[in-house]
């Protein structure tokens, strides 16, 4: 490996957060919103699986593009299933340590397979962040897990320009009390409604 940090710990302890997450979902909070205004709880779900799933098809060299952005064919008594399988299969990729040096192309743009695992590591936590407040579960993740990832999203991530092919909404200001997650979170444009 040629970069000095490798992502896999990080990403592995924020799928295993999301994954956690989804198993204190209740069937009755599927249709609530969340703080992404595009999704609600079902729809961030199925977002969540097509992330693991964009991933793992990203490593194998194919294209993002085949995973649909949102995954409809669940059970709703079946997502963390779901998720536990596609991340399954996402490490049967990604632990062949010379992925991380390979050239992927996710979504937006082609980069080193370090990079693209950091990209899904925000991307993750983010939406983690999403789904516990919209289920009222608690929204912090690992503090030092959130806080390297908010350190990298603020070097990778412009505060501007937003919108448009930038795929984040402006910046909100955290609370003086808002945790690393809350403020990764903040960082890529959501806030709790």
């Amino acid at each position: 490996m040629t970069h000095t940090e490798d992502p896999r710990p990080h990403y592995s302890a924020a799928l295993t957060w999301v994954h956690q997450l989804m198993d204190g979902v209740h069937p009755a909070q599927l249709d609530a919103p969340t703080p992404c205004p595009d999704f609600d709880v079902r729809a961030l779900l199925g977002h969540l699986v097509c992330t693991v799933e964009r991933a793992r098809v990203i490593g194998e060299g194919g294209d993002p593009t085949s995973v649909p952005p949102v995954v409809t064919d669940v059970p709703d008594d079946g997502w963390a299933d779901a998720y536990g399988s596609a991340t399954v299969g996402l490490w049967k990729v990604w632990s062949d340590d010379a992925a991380l040096d390979r050239m992927v192309t996710p979504p937006w743009g082609t980069v080193p397979g370090h990079a693209a695992v950091r990209g899904y590591l925000n991307e993750t936590l983010v939406h983690g962040w999403d789904l516990a407040v919209a289920t009222g579960q608690d929204p912090e993740t690992d503090p030092d897990l959130a806080g390297t990832a908010l350190a990298g999203a603020r070097r990778f991530i412009p505060a501007e320009p937003r919108g448009g092919h930038m795929p984040f909404g402006p910046v909100i200001p955290s609370a003086p009390d808002a945790g690393p997650t809350e403020r990764l979170a903040n960082w890529s444009g959501h806030a709790r409604t």
